[in-house]
């Protein structure tokens, strides 16, 4: 008999190891068709880049509102003794891993094939490491990883927390582009109803929206109404992290009460106790590429599905292609958010059909970087994450009007959610970001509000 998805996690009780993944050595290159020497793969050079890609204009709303540093990507080029370079991108300030100068130096006349695999060296250098050994080998990145089980993969659009006006624009505009999956943030200051009422008169019911909550549901108890109330929506199909993740009999008690999937990211709570108590359906992947692959090799053990989450423009989206060919379970659609910019440095863009994208079968990531465009939008890397100054209002139906400043923090909106500082998903929330017009209540506003956090005014 085959269990579904919930069937086995409620039926089992029984702890579960990794599988040991087999390290890919030289001579698994020889058998994919490598015969090059191990002197031909020793790192000579790494030369970094950064660019300062351009928001498109539904997204530019709603990215410079609250996180506008994400803009910023480092390209990161690896030079073996063969002669061969790989590209690898690192987006400077939302990442599992930045690599640093120190790092360039230890791989420096090292051998790349047994470097690739150290999720210490960060995304950039990491995935350059990648994507050279696959082009000197004549292999394609999946070929490095194991198997490629899928020929296609899934992707999702994504955008941040945005007006329901323009999250039904972005979800049209990922239908006409061949997406077949939207995800987004549910925030208490946007009004979660609306969105979905207007996203879903735009696209047809086999299109599907995951709504990101960040916890801001705070308990099941609270957030249970809410998420039934959604869910009569067809196109919602998951609700990530819609409360703590480590409140494991909180998040049970929603997967028991609403139809919709649950998403965790892997790690918290330990896998085993997530199958164990089944306080999710599946799972977010992400971090290095060590690290991810342990993860799926878990979730094929355990039959759970999941979503890659490797954040960046373009070659990022490119390179989690191989592991979406080479993991069995990552059949949720990968969240990659390259969609967010006017151009995500690809000389051919990734096409998608009906939701999934081919895994690529040429050599290495298989992607071209467009080097004029990276001459062009080149520029300084900044010394710290660029923190410019915004102020926030949102309103609500009953006439509330509060204010939010940056303060420093990434997270400043959400902490302040997750603290209460905000009305609960009432009815009406909208937000926009304030432009500085140079008027002393500007500034007055701007001051008061970071001083004491969001302010009604």
């Amino acid at each position: 008999m085959i269990l579904n998805r919930r069937q086995f996690l409620r039926s089992t009780g029984q702890s579960t190891a990794l599988l040991a993944l087999s390290g890919f050595s030289h001579s698994a290159l020889r058998a994919a068709g490598s015969v090059a020497s191990a002197k031909h793969f020793e790192v000579v050079s790494v030369d970094r880049t950064t660019v300062e890609l351009e928001y498109r204009p539904v997204p530019l709303r709603a990215m410079s509102r609250e996180i506008p540093h994400w803009k910023y990507i480092e390209i990161c080029d690896v030079k073996l003794r063969c002669g061969v370079t790989g590209t690898g991108e690192t987006m400077l300030y939302y990442t599992w891993g930045v690599p640093s100068d120190d790092d360039v130096k230890r791989v420096i006349g090292k051998n790349a094939v047994e470097m690739m695999w150290d999720d210490s060296l960060g995304e950039g250098l990491q995935m350059g490491l990648f994507d050279a050994v696959g082009r000197a080998a004549d292999v394609p990145v999946h070929a490095l990883l194991g198997p490629k089980v899928h020929e296609t993969t899934p992707l999702s659009w994504w955008n941040i927390d945005t007006s329901a006006a323009d999250m039904a624009s972005d979800c049209q505009e990922a239908l006409r582009l061949g997406y077949r999956s939207y995800k987004t943030k549910g925030r208490p200051w946007f009004d979660v109803y609306k969105q979905l009422e207007l996203a879903t008169q735009a696209v047809p019911p086999e299109f599907k929206i995951d709504m990101d909550f960040n916890d801001t549901l705070l308990t099941a108890e609270q957030g249970l109404p809410i998420l039934k109330d959604l869910e009569k929506y067809p196109q919602v199909d998951i609700y990530e992290t819609p409360i703590p993740q480590s409140d494991v009999k909180g998040n049970r008690e929603i997967v028991d009460q609403t139809r919709v999937n649950i998403a965790m990211h892997y790690g918290t709570p330990k896998p085993p106790v997530v199958v164990q108590s089944g306080c999710c359906d599946g799972f977010v992947v992400g971090r290095g590429a060590t690290a991810r692959m342990a993860a799926g090799r878990f979730c094929e053990q355990v039959q759970m599905p999941f979503w890659l989450q490797l954040v960046g423009a373009g070659l990022t989206a490119a390179h989690s292609l191989h592991f979406g060919g080479a993991l069995k379970q990552a059949v949720w659609p990968a969240v990659n958010c390259h969609q967010l910019f006017k151009n995500d440095l690809l000389t051919s863009p990734i096409v998608v059909t009906e939701g999934k994208a081919a895994v690529p079968d040429r050599p290495g990531i298989g992607y071209e970087v467009d080097r004029d465009l990276v001459e062009k939008r080149k520029v300084p890397k900044p010394e710290s994450r660029p923190e410019p100054e915004r102020l926030i209002e949102t309103t609500w139906a009953d006439g509330r009007r509060m204010y939010t400043a940056n303060n420093g923090k990434v997270n400043f909106m959400l902490t302040a959610a997750n603290q209460g500082k905000y009305p609960y998903f009432a009815a009406g929330a909208d937000t926009r970001l304030v432009p500085d017009d140079g008027t002393s209540r500007w500034r007055e506003l701007y001051r008061k509000a970071r001083e004491q956090g969001p302010i009604e005014a």
